[in-house]
């Protein structure tokens, strides 16, 4: 991690000459980051790693000699330093980017097989901001592979059996942005199959979030899948916000359902948390748990805190397990938290809230 004040360190990680410096001209751009190096493929990053080891490592995944992914999971079990990955592998969200942030990835970050330069350069404000949030990641394990096999394999039957058994009294909504995909799989995995509905935003590009429920589905005993719009908010099921589109939850007599739609940026986001938090209180009121996690910036602490002044019991999570403590410090500073919990206890903290 870089020092307070000082730019962040940057080591490139692509085998394209033409990546390597739209990425090190633009990043460059911004006085609070510093391209300390460029690599055209592992071998030679692992050279430079142990001459300098930076702040954070922007990677690609498909090079010569070694993929990323192998680098990944080498770099975070031997000499752990946070990993950007920049690869046109993860442009439809398939397993790739779900196995890279298992492996430790912080955050993902997908380009074009084509238009290149014009995509790097366009996005430069979301990258310069996911690698200056990617500097002051708090580094998790990687996620056993046997475990996840485990996991898998004994309750999506039940789960899709039961989800459709009533409406819940309680929504439980969460948002969360850099480390919550991580963060999310714990808490998730911590509900019962007959918890109440869930309802979440996670800052995540289009077409990822498909996979990254159909992934949590696997792991978890609630349900778990990416919202369409209309869909009912029912017990034992996790709506995950569909990339690039912001998601309300909404009433309907005693029937809560999720409507799906375009709009802008709201917080410099799409999803956005302040929508979703935002629709919550005008529609849910005292009949929700609202929840903020890990990340960066701070949408989500307005919305948090008109879901309190509505009524509704919120929680934020805290500093020492947070990636990045923005968001959450954001909402706490507010007043918008009733309570500050750590990660492993908000799950146990929500079913208390709603049983009583």
């Amino acid at each position: 991690m870089s020092n307070a004040g000082q730019p962040v360190r940057v080591l490139i990680v692509d085998d394209s000459a033409v990546v390597r410096q739209v990425l090190k001209d633009l990043l460059s751009e911004d006085p609070g980051i510093s391209v300390m190096g460029v690599a055209a493929n592992p071998f030679i990053a692992a050279e430079k790693i142990a001459e300098e080891v930076p702040d954070v490592i922007i990677l690609d995944i498909e090079m010569p000699r070694m993929d990323g992914l192998t680098f990944l999971q080498k770099l975070m079990t031997q000499h752990p330093v946070p990993v950007v990955i920049c690869s046109s592998l993860v442009s439809d969200g398939c397993e790739t980017s779900m196995r890279a942030l298992e492996l430790g990835a912080v955050d993902i970050v997908s380009k074009p097989q084509l238009g290149t330069r014009q995509f790097l350069e366009e996005s430069r404000v979301r990258i310069c901001d996911v690698v200056k949030a990617a500097a002051g990641a708090k580094l998790h394990k990687p996620i056993d592979p046997e475990r996840l096999k485990k996991n898998s394999a004994d309750v999506i039957l039940k789960r899709a059996n039961l989800a459709t058994v009533k409406t819940t009294e309680k929504v439980v909504v969460v948002g969360a942005s850099t480390g919550g995909t991580e963060a999310l799989r714990v808490f998730l995995s911590d509900l019962p199959i007959d918890c109440p509905a869930v309802v979440i935003v996670q800052h995540m590009p289009e077409k990822f979030t498909a996979s990254f429920a159909r992934r949590l589905n696997e792991l978890c005993q609630v349900s778990v899948k990416e919202a369409e719009n209309g869909d009912s908010l029912l017990r034992g099921q996790a709506l995950i916000a569909p990339g690039n589109k912001h998601l309300l939850v909404k009433s309907s007599g005693a029937r809560f359902f999720v409507e799906v739609r375009d709009g802008p940026l709201v917080s410099r986001h799409r999803p956005s948390v302040d929508v979703l938090f935002r629709s919550s209180a005008r529609y849910l009121g005292k009949n929700a748990v609202g929840v903020i996690m890990t990340g960066m910036g701070d949408d989500g602490a307005k919305g948090l805190l008109e879901m309190k002044e509505a009524g509704a019991a919120t929680i934020a999570q805290d500093e020492k397990t947070s990636v990045v403590f923005g968001m959450p410090c954001e909402a706490i500073k507010l007043g918008a938290a009733d309570l500050v919990l750590p990660l492993d206890r908000i799950a146990r903290e929500v079913l208390h809230i709603c049983q009583n």
